[in-house]
């Protein structure tokens, strides 16, 4: 399947009045098709990986890491790069006494993070959905503020109606995010956490869906078709004193 994303990410920009670039994820076996992207960027200094991630939905750059590049075992783990799934880092005592009280608590939440098995992959490349640099990602993302979310999931859910149930691990929710979708390959919505905001650049009232790509055009689909519902967005605000009668008759006329 050759899909236009060119024209995909355009109408999910128009539809949901995105204030950011959408972009993808796609993980390599070996690193030379990664570097084989052609103008793909390498990073020159370490990084997060929600800095990366970053560079490419604010910047609109295409990048090219491995483990190296990645400042520690956290970042990798969650793509499943450099076996850093150690022992110690299934501890958690690196967030012991900073995210959580106990070396405990530290070590259920590594246990309940969705994460890219080690040993498959070598590189990952970031960049704009539009571009069709990275050809059939493995995951589209998109950063949305919480009505547009909504709003995205309504369109999910017009057609072969599916319940969704995302979870919040905290600190460390490109867990939640890209994570899980990568692992599971289904739609993921996360609250980002403090490193994403921090190094990332994620404004306060953003929210990120990480999906396979295919989900987007089954979104889109729905979209339009709520769209002649006569429901878009952003929602008009109809008035916490107003008679709803009027206002609930234009979408259910009985």
């Amino acid at each position: 399947m050759n899909t236009d994303w060119s024209a995909v990410t355009a109408e999910l920009e128009l539809l949901l009045k995105l204030r950011s670039i959408p972009f993808a994820m796609k993980l390599f076996a070996d690193r030379a098709d990664m570097e084989a992207i052609p103008r793909i960027r390498r990073p020159q200094a370490v990084h997060t990986l929600d800095q990366v991630v970053g560079q490419a939905s604010r910047l609109g750059w295409t990048v090219g890491i491995t483990a190296e590049d990645l400042v520690g075992a956290q970042c990798r783990a969650v793509v499943g790069l450099g076996a850093a799934k150690t022992d110690e880092w299934k501890s958690g005592r690196h967030m012991t006494g900073v995210w959580f009280s106990t070396e405990a608590d530290a070590t259920a939440h590594q246990a309940a993070m969705h994460c890219v098995p080690d040993g498959q992959y070598d590189a990952l490349a970031v960049g704009p959905l539009a571009s069709g640099k990275l050809g059939e990602p493995d995951i589209a993302l998109f950063y949305a503020t919480p009505g547009a979310m909504i709003y995205f999931i309504n369109g999910l859910q017009w057609s072969g109606y599916k319940r969704f149930d995302w979870s919040v691990v905290g600190e460390s929710a490109c867990a939640d995010s890209w994570g899980r979708a990568l692992t599971t390959r289904t739609p993921s919505l996360s609250i980002p956490c403090f490193a994403e905001r921090r190094y990332g650049g994620v404004l306060d009232d953003e929210m990120l869906m990480a999906t396979p790509p295919q989900y987007l055009l089954q979104a889109l689909e729905g979209m339009r078709a709520l769209s002649k519902n006569g429901f878009r967005y952003p929602f008009p605000q109809y008035g916490v004193q107003q008679d709803v009668r009027a206002g609930m008759a234009v979408s259910y006329p009985k």
